[in-house]
């Protein structure tokens, strides 16, 4: 048999089968899952999104309407497909406050109703913070609150066109803040966490917002994380550092939150009659010498200094307590 008669053999079977060549990915419900990831301004954010072949969903919204533009034009150069959703994972300001930016150009935001519900008081929180006391926008300057076009409670599959699915699991306990989100792709086995797990890298450890003060609950991060177990094949897609499969992704977030509960558990008994420095005016160098100890502690993870930025909610719930 010539070469010409054994590739057409080939493609006969392969669509007799529904395997296929170029192009049938999608006929047969498969996506396409894509990262961007924000510079430091952004707090290296990554927002994923899935082209199912017939339209996009984007996962996490970025920090501000600047980088969430960015986003959108890094979307539109691969794809033509148009943006139907974004997904909200948890309510922090660097999943939702770029929001608009999406639902200008046509897409609906879809999240949980208690994220839905935390989003205002967290929107005030820190809009107090980066007006008044960073100093880094303005009243005018700094996004406006983000709206949520659908909610769910529980489990929710986004109404797709084609086979491809998308299917939300709001999760039992919380993670980094309040409630989290996660997203699973079947047919990519793709499970999108945002910053439930930053592999690789440090974490955002302030907590969420609970009546105007933020409240890290690390006990339910860990049981948030053991929750992933339900999809044992899933690769997570983290919402700062690597990817990684479920299994291992859990244990090494785990064991990260036990090592920083640690670390400034000791810090802060090293400290004895000085503790109080860790809650007045002195905590700001503290929280740089714990980020110095935290990098040390994990040197082979990234971004330490977003320890810098967020242990405070950590340091607040042992040593001041708060």
């Amino acid at each position: 048999m010539r070469f010409s008669e054994m590739k057409s053999v080939v493609l006969l079977l392969g669509a007799l089968l529904g395997l296929g060549c170029a192009g049938t990915k999608s006929s047969l419900g498969d996506a396409r899952l894509e990262r961007y990831t924000s510079d430091a301004s952004g707090f290296d954010t990554h927002s994923f999104f899935v082209d199912t072949g017939a339209e996009v969903v984007v996962f996490d919204a970025q920090f501000t309407e600047a980088e969430a533009n960015k986003l959108l034009a890094h979307i539109r150069a691969r794809t033509e497909h148009p943006i139907r959703y974004v997904v909200i994972t948890h309510p922090n300001p660097d999943k939702f406050n770029g929001a608009a930016v999406f639902q200008r150009a046509g897409a609906r935001v879809v999240a949980s109703e208690a994220t839905a519900a935390a989003i205002p008081a967290v929107h005030a929180y820190k809009k107090f913070y980066w007006v008044n006391v960073a100093k880094a926008f303005t009243e005018e300057t700094y996004p406006a609150q983000a709206t949520v076009d659908v909610t769910f409670s529980g489990t929710y599959s986004l109404p797709l066109e084609g086979r491809a699915k998308v299917e939300l699991t709001e999760l039992k306990h919380s993670g980094v803040t309040v409630t989290q989100t996660v997203a699973y792709v079947p047919s990519n086995e793709a499970l999108i966490v945002g910053d439930l797990v930053h592999h690789g890298a440090h974490a955002w450890l302030e907590g969420g917002v609970r009546e105007g003060k933020v409240v890290p609950d690390l006990t339910s991060w860990k049981a948030a994380l053991q929750e992933l177990s339900a999809w044992p094949r899933a690769t997570v897609h983290g919402g700062r550092g690597d990817s990684a499969p479920v299994a291992e992704a859990i244990a090494a977030q785990q064991r990260y939150l036990d090592g920083m509960v640690t670390l400034v558990e000791a810090y802060a008994a090293e400290l004895g009659a000085r503790k109080s420095e860790l809650c007045g005016e002195q905590a700001s160098a503290h929280y740089a010498q714990l980020e110095k100890r935290a990098a040390a502690l994990f040197p082979d993870r990234a971004l330490p200094y977003l320890v810098g930025y967020g242990v405070y909610g950590l340091v607040n719930r042992v040593a001041c307590g708060e």
